[in-house]
């Protein structure tokens, strides 16, 4: 199953990147994930469902103890089968 992953960390500061927001851009650009990309106002990342729910996990905790005081995510299932899943189906 593939996954896609949006976020914000708060409090959001317009002048300067709070430490929480750092954390978490810097968990989700060494994840192992298949595509990331980091906004001002939000991140998206997409992956493997194991990938994307053990960066969350990771991001959640990590931005938490770095001071975000609020965390806002949404999870989507975009594919119910994965690249592997189909080359293993088709016997490659």
């Amino acid at each position: 199953m593939r996954l896609r992953v949006e976020f914000t960390t708060e409090p959001f500061d317009l002048d300067e990147a709070p430490a929480h927001a750092l954390v978490a851009r810097e968990v989700m650009e060494t994840a192992d994930l298949d595509a990331v990309e980091v906004g001002p106002f939000g991140n998206t990342a997409e992956g493997r469902s194991d990938a994307v729910l053990s960066t969350v996990d990771a991001v959640l905790r990590r931005a938490l103890e770095a001071g975000a005081t609020r965390v806002s995510l949404q999870v989507n299932v975009i594919d119910l089968i994965d690249e592997v899943d189909k080359a293993e189906e088709s016997g490659r």
